[in-house]
């Protein structure tokens, strides 16, 4: 029986629908930008495993860091006790933060880092005695799966069943530069209708919508309100953050910096799972109280595992490496020259980037998970490219060791995909 039919026995794959897709690729190799199937063939990751492995995969550096903490400290219950790893983790987080950030708590996936930050928001307003329950977020964002982070989220394609059982949230569009005004007056309309406990946003870029993208000073004017409202602001970095949008955090692009940020994906350059969620020293003074019950009650099992700490020393090192930062200035310049060479093609709709991020839209209706979506997908896992397209959607956020030839296969491919579809 191969691997593929062993998979279809019994494993249950994430956005699947089984019936319609019953079998799912084997990898069994992955190093730098590529990956390898069981046959031999080579992939161009070509959106870093959901964003994850921007140090490439199996990086020597990196496995060299987890492998050494593994003979030290493997585990280690975090109600109660402490390490090294995570005590170095929070202090070489909190000197590439937004300043305004001074604490934070571990927890294992990003779905997981914005239900903490949803939480966080929520409670420091029944800490201080007000009746807050209504949250605020932008149309079409994704904040993740469990219960609050599925409340927030935009994408009905995602939340249908569980919609009955969402806490309460209201609803803006993005910025675009000329309905300011007009979202100003849905927030005061909406506090003044049942106050709103807090914002939570994706700064820049919204990933699963589509990455569609937003400019950071016209957003400032939102969080301005929310911060004269006492809105607290959770900016869910868990995909825009270390070092996609140009910056550290797409935070850093942005004048007004949040209350709370979630971080995840490539904390742990996509080694293992691990979840942050970073507040200002007001937010946690709101929990900090004789009354155990204001405080944050909220644990996992690995919270702050000691080797998925390890793992995420090592990719800040790399992250603030000259080798890492020109690579990125690199994959910009990349992404700008091919932007310039396919702007006009009748198939192209629009083209955006924000950093490594690069996304385009075919000028073609597409179902977000339709038969043109998978046969787009598959077409390009033919010419050795790894993308993923989200309905008429194509991006790109390739892994920071992403050299210049298999950068340039990728914009190859996608001129196949122009002619070809």
């Amino acid at each position: 029986m191969t691997l593929k039919e062993r998979d279809g026995k019994h494993i249950w794959h994430p956005l699947t629908q089984h019936k319609l897709h019953p079998y799912a690729m084997p990898i069994v190799k992955a190093k730098g930008a590529l990956l390898y199937d069981e046959n031999g063939k080579e992939y161009i990751d070509a959106v870093s495993s959901w964003y994850t492995a921007m140090y490439g995969h199996c990086n020597d550096f990196i496995i060299e860091r987890a492998h050494k903490q593994m003979q030290q400290l493997d585990q280690i219950i975090f109600s109660g006790f402490t390490h090294e790893p995570a005590v170095e983790l929070s202090e070489k987080l909190m000197a590439i933060l937004p300043d305004n950030q001074a604490k934070l708590m571990f927890n294992d996936n990003g779905s997981t880092a914005t239900e903490i930050g949803i939480k966080m928001a929520l409670q420091y307003h029944h800490n201080t005695g007000n009746q807050r329950k209504t949250m605020l977020a932008f149309e079409n964002g994704f904040h993740g799966d469990t219960l609050g982070a599925m409340s927030v989220s935009g994408l009905s394609v995602y939340n249908g069943p569980f919609e009955a059982f969402f806490i309460d949230v209201k609803r803006i569009p993005l910025p675009n530069g000329e309905n300011e005004a007009e979202i100003l007056q849905q927030i005061e309309d909406f506090h003044k209708d049942s106050p709103l406990a807090g914002f939570i946003y994706e700064p820049l870029v919204q990933g699963a919508a589509g990455m569609k993208m937003y400019k950071a000073e016209h957003v400032e004017g939102i969080l301005q309100k929310c911060k004269e409202l006492e809105i607290i602001t959770v900016a869910d970095e868990v995909m825009t953050g270390f070092g996609k949008t140009g910056s550290y955090f797409a935070s850093d692009f942005i004048a007004i910096k949040p209350d709370v940020i979630c971080l995840s994906k490539a904390l742990t350059a996509g080694m293992v799972p691990m979840g942050i969620t970073t507040c200002t020293q007001q937010i946690f003074d709101a929990f900090y109280d004789d009354d155990i019950g204001k405080g944050l009650f909220h644990a996992h099992t690995y919270s702050g595992n000691p080797i998925a700490c390890a793992v995420a020393l090592a990719g800040i090192e790399l992250l603030q490496s000259e080798e890492i930062q020109q690579n990125i200035k690199a994959i910009e310049a990349w992404h700008r020259e091919f932007a310039l060479e396919i702007k006009n093609h009748p198939k192209v709709q629009s083209i955006r980037q924000q950093g490594v991020i690069f996304a385009l839209d075919l000028n073609i209706a597409m179902e977000r998970y339709g038969d043109l979506r998978y046969k787009i997908f598959n077409f390009c896992m033919e010419e050795g490219v790894f993308l993923r397209p989200l309905g008429e959607t194509i991006y790109i956020l390739a892994p920071y060791v992403t050299t210049k030839a298999q950068m340039q296969k990728i914009y190859a491919v996608l001129r196949k995909v122009l002619e070809a579809f």
